[in-house]
């Protein structure tokens, strides 16, 4: 299966070799916050998150197939170790959930949409609290 290749390989192992087999040339990756394009985009991103968080670990908690679409449920854990997405160092570890569909064409990822429980990350890192209940 081609989307749990991709975290095994290049997510867990870092395996930017294996991206050119899993990963179509016209990629896209859409998040709330953006949209970026390309191999090199999608790399770029890896590499930012593996910068802040050099243990970074991807588990599939669930996968569903649909046709050409994968919905994954998945669980990032990494220690919070240099700088990541502005925030200094912390030395936690981060419990990071989220959801992603992708859509495969010609046997390769070509679109994701991807949703990251970031508000309970910047909780863990101490960013943002939140009103007691």
């Amino acid at each position: 299966m081609i989307v749990r290749r991709f975290v095994d390989e290049v997510l867990n192992n870092d395996d930017d070799s294996a991206m050119s087999d899993l990963v179509h040339r016209d990629y896209r990756h859409l998040t709330p916050d953006g949209e970026l394009r390309g191999r090199d985009g999608l790399k770029a991103l890896f590499d930012d998150y593996r910068g802040g968080l050099p243990d970074l670990n991807v588990v599939i908690d669930d996968l569903v197939v649909s046709g050409d679409k994968v919905v994954t449920s998945i669980r990032l854990t990494g220690t919070h170790s240099s700088d990541l997405l502005g925030i200094p160092a912390t030395g936690k570890l981060l419990r990071v959930h989220g959801m992603v569909l992708s859509r495969l064409e010609d046997g390769k990822i070509i679109e994701e949409w991807e949703i990251l429980d970031l508000l309970g990350m910047f909780r863990q890192l101490g960013v943002v609290s939140l009103p007691e209940r």
